[in-house]
This record gives C-alpha cells, sequence and structure tokens, in this order.
C-alpha cells in the first residue's frame, strides 16, 4: 500500500507542471497547486492516498532540501555597497530620490512588517483566537522567498532596482523568521539545549565555508559525469548540517537553510545550481508538498466554526502585516507598483509550511489551527501574484542607458565614446587636464577634476557607473584605480596599459579580479594579423549596417534553447559560444546554456536590443 501511494504522489507531480502548462495556468505558483491536488487526492476528497512511514520519510527530506535551496537563493551581493549616486541621464529620468538604495529601502520595509506581525499576534492573543503569541508573530513575518523570485524572473526583474528591493525584503521574509523559529524552539521545546549551543551552528558553518572555499576553483578540472563533486559536496553540506543542528538542539530546517547559505558563499556555478534544482524540485519538494496537502483533512478543518472563521482572519493577518511596506516603497517607486510589490511580498508558504511542521512536532498547535494558518498561506499565494501582475509596470529608471565612465580623455577614449553615444549608452568621461578638456569638452560630456585619487573619484560619483574605462596614459594610477573601483563594487572595469613592465607585474592580478586589460600596440598587432589572414575584417569592421557583438547571457529565457529555436535566430548569426572559458563552434542545435558569452554578428540596430535581451538578469 505505501508502495500504491507513492507511485500515485510521483504521478501527481509529472502530470501537474504538463497540464499547467496544457490549461496555460500561469497566475498560480506550482507549490500551490501540488498542495491543491494533495488534498484532492487525500483524505479530503478521494482518499487515494495514505501517508506512511517512507512517505513522512520522503517528505522530511523534502522540506529539507527546500530549505537547502532557499539558502542558496539569497544573493548577498545585494548587501554590498552599491551605487549610491546616479548617472546624469538617469537623473534627468528619476522620478523619486536617489538615497533610498534597495538596501535601506527593504530594511525599512521589513522593519513594519516586524512591529504589524508583533501588534496582530498580540491582537489574536488579547482575543482568545490564538494564545501563541510568539508563533503568530513569527508565522505573519514570513514570506515566500520562492514564489517571489519566481514573479520576479517572469518580470525579469531582478537585475533591476525595484526587483532587488522585493528580493531583499523576502530574504528577511524568511532570514528573520528562521531565526525567530530557533528561538522559539530553543525556549519552548522540550527538548532544546542551552542557547549558546546555537553558535556551534555558526561555528561549524564557518568551519566548512574555509576549508571548501577553493572547491570551486579547481573542481571543473577534475569532475567527471560518474563523479558530480559538487553535487557530492551539497549533500554532505546538508547531512552534516542538519546533524549539528539536531545535535544542539534545534530544527533539521534551520541547518539545512544554513547549508544552503554556505554553499551559495562558496560560489557555485549556474550549472551546480541548475542540478541541485533538478534533484529537489524533480523529485524531493513535490513529495512534500503534494503530502502537506494529503495531511490537511478538509472535512474536519471545515466543521470547526473556529477553524472557519480563523482562515479569513489569518489571511488578513498575512495581508495587513505587510502592508506597511507600501508606504516605504513609495518613497523611491510609482503608487501603482509599491502596492504590487507590498502584494507581492504578502505571498507565504515555504517558512509558514516549516514553521508548523516544527510546531506540531512541540505540540505549540493543534491541527484545526495549523491548517487554518495553511489554508490561509495558500490563499496569499493565489491572490498575491493576481495583483502583482496586475498592478506592475516599468519604471522610469528601469529604461536608463547603460552607463559607461571614460577616466582620461585623450585621442584613445574620445573616438571611442563617440561612437557609444550614438548607441544604448550614456556616456561621461573626466579628465585632470584642463588643455584635454578644452580641446574636447564640446563633441562629448567632459567633466574637469583636479585630482584623480580613488576618493576624489568615489566623491564625484564616477565609479557609480555600470561600466568604467581607465583610459589614462598613466599605468600605474590606472592599476591603483582599477583595484579601488573593484573594490567600491563596479561591476565591469576595463583598463589601458601602454606600458608592457606595468601590465606584465599586475596582469594576473587583475584578471583574478575580474578586470579587462588592453594594451594598444598589441591591439593594433592582433588587428593587423587579423586583416591579413582575414580580409573581410576590416569590411566587418568599417560596415555601418553591421557589427560584432559579445554578450554573457544571463537571462533565464534564452537559456537551455537550442540556437535554431531563439526567437532572433534569423536577424544575428552566431560564430563563437565561450563556455567556461572554452571555446565551442556552434550550429543550429548548440544549446544555449545560463553564462555563456556568445560572439555574434548582426545589424547595428536589431543586435544592440538583442543583446540587451540576453543580458538582463531575470
Amino acid at each position: 500500500m505505501d508502495q500504491v501511494s507513492l507511485v500515485i504522489i510521483l504521478l501527481a507531480a509529472l502530470l501537474i507542471p504538463l497540464i499547467m502548462a496544457k490549461f496555460k495556468i500561469n497566475s498560480l505558483p506550482t507549490a500551490v497547486m501540488e498542495i491543491i491536488v494533495g488534498i484532492v487526492i487525500g483524505p479530503s476528497v478521494f482518499n487515494f492516498v495514505n501517508t506512511s512511514d517512507l512517505i513522512s520519510q520522503l517528505s522530511t527530506i523534502g522540506v529539507i532540501v527546500l530549505l537547502f535551496l532557499s539558502g542558496l537563493e539569497i544573493d548577498f551581493s545585494l548587501f554590498k555597497k552599491r551605487r549610491t549616486a546616479l548617472t546624469p541621464l538617469e537623473q534627468k529620468n528619476a522620478v523619486n530620490t536617489p538615497k533610498y538604495s534597495p538596501v535601506r529601502l527593504s530594511v525599512y520595509a521589513y522593519s513594519t512588517i516586524i512591529v504589524l506581525s508583533l501588534l496582530l499576534a498580540a491582537a489574536f492573543k488579547v482575543s482568545g483566537l490564538f494564545s501563541d503569541f510568539w508563533l503568530a508573530a513569527i508565522l505573519f513575518g514570513t514570506i515566500s522567498l520562492g514564489i517571489v523570485i519566481a514573479a520576479l524572473k517572469e518580470q525579469e526583474l531582478l537585475s533591476k532596482a525595484f526587483g532587488q528591493t522585493i528580493l531583499l525584503i523576502s530574504v528577511f521574509g524568511e532570514l528573520v523568521p528562521m531565526m525567530g523559529l530557533t528561538l522559539y524552539a530553543s525556549v519552548y521545546g522540550s527538548n532544546s539545549q542551552s542557547l549558546w549551543l546555537l553558535l556551534l551552528i555558526l561555528a561549524v558553518a564557518a568551519l566548512l565555508l574555509l576549508r571548501f572555499k577553493p572547491f570551486f576553483r579547481f573542481y571543473q578540472n577534475i569532475n567527471k559525469s560518474t563523479t558530480q563533486l559538487d553535487i557530492r559536496l551539497a549533500f554532505f553540506l546538508i547531512v552534516t548540517m542538519v546533524t549539528v543542528a539536531e545535535s544542539v538542539g534545534a530544527e533539521n530546517i534551520l541547518g539545512a537553510f544554513v547549508a544552503g547559505i554556505v554553499l551559495k558563499l562558496l560560489n557555485p556555478s549556474e550549472t551546480t545550481r541548475e542540478r541541485l534544482d533538478a534533484i529537489g524540485y524533480g523529485f524531493f519538494i513535490p513529495i512534500f508538498f503534494i503530502t502537506t496537502g494529503v495531511d490537511l483533512n478538509l472535512r474536519t478543518l471545515l466543521t470547526s466554526g473556529k477553524t472557519l472563521l480563523l482562515i479569513p482572519l489569518f489571511f488578513l493577518a498575512y495581508m495587513v502585516a505587510k502592508i506597511g511596506g507600501y508606504w516605504v516603497l513609495k518613497l523611491r517607486f510609482k503608487q501603482a507598483n509599491a502596492l504590487a510589490g507590498t502584494a507581492l511580498t504578502a505571498t507565504t508558504m515555504t517558512m509558514v509550511l516549516a514553521v508548523l511542521r516544527v510546531a506540531k512536532s512541540m505540540k505549540t498547535i493543534t491541527s484545526d489551527q495549523s491548517g487554518a494558518f495553511l489554508l490561509a498561506a495558500l490563499l496569499t499565494c493565489v491572490i498575491s501574484p493576481l495583483i502583482f501582475n496586475k498592478f506592475y509596470s516599468a519604471e522610469k529608471e528601469d529604461r536608463v542607458k547603460t552607463a559607461v565612465h571614460f577616466i582620461g580623455a585623450n585621442l584613445s577614449t574620445v573616438p571611442v565614446a563617440q561612437q557609444l553615444r550614438k548607441g544604448w549608452y550614456d556616456v561621461s568621461m573626466y579628465t585632470n587636464h584642463p588643455e584635454n578638456y578644452q580641446t574636447y569638452h564640446a563633441q562629448v560630456p567632459v567633466t574637469l577634476m583636479e585630482n584623480f585619487t580613488a576618493q576624489d573619484l568615489q566623491d564625484h560619483g564616477v565609479f557609480d557607473t555600470d561600466i568604467l574605462v581607465l583610459g589614462h596614459i598613466d599605468a600605474e594610477r590606472n592599476y591603483e584605480l582599477a583595484k579601488a573601483a573593484k573594490a567600491y563594487g563596479v561591476r565591469r572595469i576595463i583598463v589601458r596599459f601602454e606600458d608592457r613592465n606595468v601590465l606584465n607585474e599586475h596582469e594576473d592580478e587583475l584578471r583574478e579580479l575580474g578586470v579587462e586589460v588592453y594594451n594598444t600596440p598589441e591591439a593594433n598587432i592582433t588587428l593587423l594579423r587579423a586583416l591579413i589572414e582575414s580580409p573581410s575584417t576590416l569590411l566587418l569592421l568599417n560596415d555601418t549596417e553591421n557589427s560584432i557583438y559579445e554578450v554573457r547571457v544571463l537571462n533565464h529565457l534564452y537559456t537551455d534553447v537550442q540556437i535554431k529555436n531563439l526567437q532572433f535566430a534569423q536577424d544575428i548569426t552566431i560564430s563563437q559560444v565561450i563556455r567556461n572559458r572554452k571555446l565551442i563552434a556552434p550550429n543550429g542545435n548548440t544549446t544555449i546554456m545560463y553564462g555563456d558569452r556568445l560572439i555574434f554578428t548582426g545589424n547595428k540596430q536589431t543586435a544592440a536590443q538583442i543583446r540587451q535581451a540576453l543580458a538582463t538578469a531575470n
């Protein structure tokens, strides 16, 4: 009987996404549909499935893998110092003051969520509807990171300020309740141990992080299809951290969550993450969601008048707890988007399931109360994404051109800046030579600065750019400024080195940092050789209609797609695919992977738009 129930669950897991695709059900997250199907095939409706020890064990593994992948989703680079000033074009187009960064907005917004969650929990306790104040506060403060990320990806917003803000609020909506749940279980749990022992979890996590920090630097050289070292490392981290967490009296989901954070900080490749998603969402996690629905016996729940009252009240509490974020988001974004973002942060499912699982094991909540919390969470996952998709529209700042700042105005940089201004680039130049300023300021936007120290450049907003070109003749100064710009957080840096001796001394260090370097004599030699070996090179370079482009594919809409099936396959010609630093000669059947660098040619107007679409992170 156990095997039959498992077969039915796995069949349901297979059919759900197929049916959703067939009938174009896009408004509901797959996890919500899996819980609903679990309710249908469970005791609530048809009673085809009953949970057994085997299914319960697989479900437990499912929630552990789910929390591990949730930890892996957290993008800690969002907490780094980012652009604090706007380029001239952004200042012209910005609708609100730029002083509210995504980090600051997210902190303010989640602070309102904490306050409102505490007030709502107090109201439920005073009214006698739900007496566990701390458990209610934790539940009302949760946000479903996975559903938020899926919605932001669909709108291609993860690389935008709005998307980063909502994502960070959602990160807090998993981190803070997870910490709160850990303290709650430690204080009120029957098997809890001293709180200071929880520090052992962080100590072991730090030890694992230091021990395996160089792992992904060399594993590509020794990895084989029969070893899958990265996946073995992931499950080693999961089992180790879960074991440590349970040993100190904490919940296993905390260990899994921390294990995901550790692996994230080890900086795995996108391929590793995709394979882990395949294992989790392909097998274990659907079992957990469907089993959650099976365990919900609506026949019992809906016969209780108090439960029927609690479902809408809990739903309102989930929504009201997030309402303060609306006024915070309005500080930077337009009113409709503030409403859309607030609605999206009201989705809550993953952490609610985890919290309820812990609370039931501690016997601090009844089955009726747990069912009411869960059904209310289901309603948020149905209604909130609908509100988000209804009200969201692109912000003006999302349409700003790519900012390129040139340090050094001279014969090498000015012609390039003039050409870039004709395309999708917002160009600014900076010089510390008055004579160069007088010569070029009428041709391109040039700012005259007295000094070119890193602090001066930072104070003047020069480092607040998408691409920084260090084209000064002073190679040593370029080297120092490149390091300072990288530490500040500039995403892409291109450095000119006319002195080959200086380049030889620092080239390896700069390449390790991800800084791109060039030397004009070598560039000229390379071009001349290309002209000799391939005479058509000059024709292509001088062509006013077509050009060569390189782009890194960051848009998931175009990954795992064969070149011949790309919607713009007829408009460009892809000549090279660079994957893991290896050149691939592509054909129509070549599959584009996330992170691939494509070298292609095409019409300057359409190709620039295609390049931007491919490079838009979502």
